[in-house]
């Protein structure tokens, strides 16, 4: 009898202000739901994926920090062992485009990457389906050229472009297996959207 694989587990968190969205382009990914009704995340959100990278199963973790000053202590231990980072911001919110460099530095800080320098970094502009919009793909798209990161935007509420970036946190870089060794404070795969507290499907 064959030994049965060990699914390798990668773990990606969303940062950015609070109302961007963040929780619902984790939804819309994991679950292909959508709601209109919002509240607010509170503490974290948790989302666990099951896919296949190299013909090999991988199980995805996916997690939402709350966007609000007051949770930001949260982070030290949420951004550690993260294998990469999605910085969300709303398109029709220049306000949300410029904290991304705040939250690029906090991650770095409290994550402690093991090489800051080459960590990889995912700018994802969400709700490209609004008309207001106020920030250009051409200024998102030069500010990751300046910090080495990737540019992606879609639309979480019309479904539109949701996976991208995903597969491309998932297949543009290399990572360990028995990658839950290296948290040193989460190690949990289940398979249903897990919360706790509030959470937000803006």
């Amino acid at each position: 009898m064959s030994e049965k694989t060990v699914p390798l587990t990668l773990k990606i968190i969303l940062i950015g202000n609070s109302g961007v969205g963040k929780s619902s382009f984790m939804n819309r990914y994991v679950n292909h739901r959508f709601t209109n009704a919002y509240r607010a995340t509170v503490g974290t959100d948790f989302f666990s994926k099951k896919t296949v990278l190299d013909g090999e199963p991988v199980i995805l973790q996916i997690w939402d920090t709350a966007g609000t000053e007051r949770f930001q202590s949260l982070g030290t231990p949420l951004y550690r062992g993260s294998h990469c980072c999605l910085l969300v911001f709303d398109v029709t919110s220049s306000a949300s485009f410029g904290a991304l460099d705040a939250w690029r530095k906090e991650f770095l800080v409290q994550g402690e990457p093991l090489d800051p320098s080459d960590f990889p970094f995912i700018v994802l502009g969400n709700k490209t389906d609004l008309s207001d919009r106020e920030v250009s793909s051409r200024k998102a798209q030069q500010w990751c050229e300046e910090v080495g990161a990737e540019y992606f935007e879609g639309s979480a509420k019309a479904d539109v472009d949701v996976e991208p970036p995903f597969n491309r946190a998932l297949k543009g870089h290399r990572y360990k297996k028995h990658t839950l060794e290296n948290t040193g404070h989460f190690q949990i795969t289940c398979e249903q959207p897990r919360k706790t507290r509030d959470t937000c499907m803006c």
